[in-house]
């Protein structure tokens, strides 16, 4: 089966944004599953399945989904405030994984320490079995600290950046 990153990375983002715990790609005999964890092992929605034959783009995009009310929804780790100062808050890892502060061991770091960012801007990637997942800021604001080392493994709801607040 020919799999393309893109799809993959699209398949990621519909996870997130429908807020499921599994995506699962049939063609014929051959099938992909990716699924979100999530601490305590319990699921967070309900399972898509989307054809091969539908881009990857456009089967995650799409509203098709097939979701399972009778599960729990649980919302992604929601950063947490500082106790040093309320305007700075902490980012979580969402998953349990490797932390990369680039894209490639060659390229330039997505933010440093004093780097302003903007909600939605990557901030790290958290490779999980060899699925880069994007970590994206929630909040406009400078970064005051990197908690983890390049290449280091993370936890579920490990502190990864302080980012201080917009005001």
């Amino acid at each position: 089966m020919e799999v393309d990153l893109e799809q993959i990375k699209a398949l990621a983002r519909a996870l997130r944004r429908y807020d499921l715990s599994k995506i699962e790609i049939k063609n014929g005999e051959q099938c992909i599953t990716i699924e979100r964890a999530v601490s305590g092992g319990a699921p967070i929605g309900g399972v898509a399945a989307f054809p091969m034959a539908t881009g990857g783009r456009e089967a995650a995009e799409s509203a098709g989904a097939h979701f399972d009310a009778s599960r729990p929804s649980l919302p992604p780790p929601a950063p947490t405030v500082s106790t040093d100062d309320v305007n700075v808050i902490e980012v979580t890892s969402p998953l349990v994984g490797t932390f990369y502060r680039a894209p490639s061991p060659t390229a330039r770091t997505f933010v440093e320490v004093g780097s302003p960012v903007k909600k939605g801007q990557v901030l790290c990637i958290v490779e999980a079995m060899k699925l880069m997942n994007e970590i994206e800021s929630d909040i406009d604001g400078t970064i005051v600290e990197i908690l983890i080392e390049n290449g280091k493994p993370v936890e579920f709801g490990e502190k990864l950046f302080k980012i201080k607040k917009s005001v």
